[in-house]
């Protein structure tokens, strides 16, 4: 940005607003600090830690409260927001923020409903892409019913939603957190008194797979397709979290992945952003990140998110050659098709430190977390729910902590560099050491396998 000097010409420096929380904000902090454009960088965080501030001038509050955003944006006049979580999707940041003048990275609250309303996604999916066959056969429930029984019962093998945000951790599967008919209705009526709709779905067999795209709302670029692990402990076992690491594969496929299914999954995603432009009247502006599965039947969607993913994101970022500040610009401004979006053709595995206790609610307490000797092209940090005290000191605050990113040729180099990280924190933490191992890869492709196998010997 260019200001008059009196005949002469200087250099503004721009102010950018980063608004979230958790690792996924400390992630694009880096990415707005290491862009060639040196821009002043404010970030609106949920909490306040030493990672945050070595990137920016934090802001302490809550990212989802639109009159606080909106006060925070007032006085500091920042000439691009950037939104990280759903939550101020959902609750109406960017519409906030741009009535205020202020272009924003991020979907209105109504484009936003692509995530914050499962029941509107399956709506749009079937009326604009029947063809693709995305939706499993699912119905939509708002009060305990007989209907509700019989689809139960007709389904034997179901899934119950809420369907709004939930965090990842509101999604019920029989056979995992339910037993039976009768304690799916007992979920299903939980969740009615509170007021919710239910979407209940048929439990579909395969292996799931995130796949985002980056949109100005005309054009539409896929990055690459990443396996995050949704469940707390080692083996898929325990509760669902909001995602204890992922990884992604140097040749940008997955070991199990199909190259029909990657290609369905991407023009999916294309065709949803103009769907939205459709039905809404209005671009989407920022990413579009379908959680998949890859199944007997082909390609079947689990959920649309209306952002990057935590921690999706931290396999993206750390190898896109093209600079995120500049990828911003062209989201917001429309001229995405100009920007050549690059990614290295690197392995990534992301683990996420967390509290002993996680899922469930942990007291505080002191961690110690070294400088990492190989921080830089091939290992990652990134402070989520931390807090740094006035003495330096690093407090856990109750959901995933610390994400160690491995960056390498190989899967196998990527996970040792990740877990070398990992356990070089110290405190009442623990982590999924079999994340990214050939271990778990090789037993997820044999399952693929059998589900292909079993499709095939049911179709003989």
């Amino acid at each position: 940005m260019l200001a008059s000097t009196g005949g002469r010409t200087a250099t503004v420096m721009r102010r950018i607003l980063l608004i979230g929380k958790s690792a996924r904000q400390d992630c694009m902090a880096a990415a707005l600090f290491e862009s060639s454009e040196k821009a002043e960088i404010l970030i609106l965080s949920d909490v306040d830690n030493r990672s945050l501030r070595q990137k920016g001038n934090v802001i302490v509050g809550r990212s989802d409260d639109c009159e606080f955003v909106a006060q925070v944006a007032r006085t500091t006049k920042p000439h691009l927001a950037i939104i990280g979580p759903e939550e101020p999707l959902e609750s109406g940041v960017a519409d906030e923020l741009q009535r205020l003048g202020i272009k924003c990275f991020g979907p209105t609250r109504e484009l936003a409903k692509i995530e914050t309303s499962k029941s509107f996604s399956r709506w749009l999916i079937d009326t604009y892409l029947p063809d693709l066959n995305l939706n499993p056969e699912y119905r939509i429930f708002n009060s305990d019913t007989k209907e509700l029984r019989e689809f139960l019962e007709h389904l034997g093998e179901y899934v119950v939603k809420p369907d709004g945000l939930t965090g990842g951790k509101g999604v019920r599967i029989s056979g995992e957190h339910l037993s039976g008919i009768e304690e799916g209705i007992s979920y299903c009526q939980e969740l009615f008194a509170k007021g919710e709709e239910v979407v209940v779905e048929e439990k579909l067999e395969g292996e799931e797979f995130s796949f985002q795209s980056l949109t100005d709302g005309t054009t539409t670029v896929g990055t690459i397709p990443i396996q995050d692990h949704k469940r707390a402990f080692k083996n898929d076992e325990g509760p669902n979290t909001g995602g204890m690491g992922s990884y992604s594969c140097a040749n940008h496929s997955l070991p199990f992945l199909d190259a029909v299914s990657a290609e369905t999954a991407k023009t999916a995603n294309e065709r949803v952003v103009k769907a939205l432009a459709d039905y809404f009247q209005e671009p989407y502006k920022g990413v579009l990140y379908g959680g998949f599965i890859q199944t007997g039947n082909g390609l079947k969607l689990i959920e649309y998110n209306a952002r990057f993913g935590d921690p999706e994101i931290m396999n993206t970022l750390p190898i896109m050659k093209t600079d995120f500040l500049e990828l911003c610009d062209a989201i917001v401004d429309g001229t995405l098709s100009k920007l050549e979006v690059q990614f290295v053709h690197k392995a990534t595995v992301c683990k996420y430190v967390v509290p002993k206790e996680y899922p469930s609610p942990s007291k505080d307490s002191i961690i110690h977390v070294p400088e990492q000797p190989l921080e830089g092209d091939s290992l990652r940090t990134y402070f989520g729910a931390v807090t740094t005290d006035e003495q330096g000191r690093d407090h856990l605050a109750q959901s995933r902590a610390i994400a160690f990113v491995g960056i390498a040729d190989s899967l196998e180099e990527a996970e040792q560099i990740a877990e070398e990280g990992a356990l070089s924190v110290r405190g009442r933490v623990r982590h999924r050491k079999d994340i990214g191992t050939s271990e778990l890869i090789q037993k997820r492709v044999r399952h693929m396998d059998a589900v292909r196998y079993k499709k095939r010997a049911s179709a003989a």
